[in-house]
Order: structure tokens, then sequence, then C-alpha cells
């Protein structure tokens, strides 16, 4: 009897311990689903994720994303399209104005161009979604890696936009081994959900982790 409440506690901890688990394994799954759906239907904007670019160029990462966001838009899927993410210490570009001068580039008219900025997934959205709801857009295809389509989805949707999926088919991203990127979505759309995302993007900023940096 003595070590009953050590085994009651013991129980305790293993079904709790299961279910996190479980909770993990089963939001695993859904990002893996979602980032393999590429939705039919049209939109009114096209929402593009930054990455990384290099100095003035975009990177392998981001010249697939706004590929497939001109793909999209030259197939007339929606007549807008926002890009996102801002700059890192030492660059001397954004990635939302790389992404635009790329754009405009290969045809898209700037008036048709939203630009928005943020260091992560959160700031991203909330960077060009009072420019989409002022021009009363708010069903978008989201452009991004297959990986992070599922939380760049919810963050989206949290903040006010209907968003539908439109990962990048064939991302530079993918010669990679892909389980950090998984983990780390993993891990951060399992807290997101609990904490709320735009609770998590301030406590990753303000602690410096990496768990709400876009794709």
């Amino acid at each position: 009897m003595i070590f009953w409440p050590l085994k009651l506690a013991l129980r305790i901890a293993s079904a709790l311990l299961s279910v996190i688990v479980l909770y993990f394994a089963v939001t695993f799954v859904q990002i893996w689903l979602t980032g393999r759906h590429h939705s039919s239907a049209n939109a009114q904007a096209i929402l593009v994720f930054g990455t990384a670019e290099l100095n003035g160029r975009p990177s392998p990462e981001l010249a697939a994303r706004l590929d497939e966001a001109l793909t999209l838009y030259d197939a007339h899927r929606a007549g807008w399209i926002a890009v996102t993410g801002g700059s890192r210490p030492g660059d001397h570009y954004t990635e939302a104005g790389v992404s635009a001068t790329y754009l405009e580039a290969h045809g898209v008219a700037a008036r048709h161009i939203i630009v928005g900025g943020g260091d992560d997934t959160w700031q991203n959205v909330s960077s060009v979604a009072g420019q989409l709801r002022a021009r009363h857009l708010t069903t978008v295809l989201v452009v991004t890696d297959p990986f992070h389509e599922d939380r760049a989805m919810a963050n989206a949707s949290s903040q006010g936009l209907i968003p539908l999926p439109a990962p990048v088919a064939h991302s530079p991203t993918t010669s990679f081994s892909l389980w950090p990127y998984y983990l780390k979505e993993t891990i951060a759309v399992g807290l997101g959900r609990l904490i709320g995302y735009g609770t998590l993007s301030s406590w990753s900023q303000g602690l410096h982790l990496p768990l709400a940096v876009g794709g």
C-alpha cells in the first residue's frame, strides 16, 4: 500500500505522455496530408510566404514559390499576388521586395502586387492581411513549401482570411532531408493550436526560438 501513490502517479504520467504522443502524431499526419493537397478552386489573391533571398535575387526555394504563384496568376486563378518576408541582419533587401521585383520582371503589373514583410509566419500574414481586406480580398491561395502549408493556412485563417492550399510541387527543399522541417512544423502547429499562433509568434520572437519562422 505504501507504493500505491507512486504507482498512481506513474500511471497518470504514462497516460498523459500517451495523449501527448498521440496528439503530435495526429498533427504530423495532418501536416503531411495538407502538404499533398492542391486546391482546384479559384481565389481572390495568391499569398506567397517569404524565404531567403540572395543579395537581391530569390533563393532557389523562394524562386520556386514565386514560379508557383506565377503559374496560378497566369492561369487566372487569382487577380492579385501578396508577397511577404522581411530581412535578416546584414541584408540590404527584403524577401517581399525581392519577390515583387521578380514578379514584375515576369509580367505581373505592380498594381496587382501587395508587398508585406514579417519575420515569421504570423507576421508574414499580418503584414498583408489588412491590405487584402482593404481591397475586399479574403480568399487566398497559399503558396509555400508542402511541409509549411498547414501552419501557413492556419495562420491565415486565424487572421480572418479564407485559405486554399497551393503548395509548391517541386521545391528545391525536397532535395534535403525533410524530417527536421516536419519535426519543427509538428511542434509549431501542435503548440499553435493550443496557445494560439499569435501567442506562439510572440513567445518565439521574445525567446529567439525558431518555431515560428516560416518555411
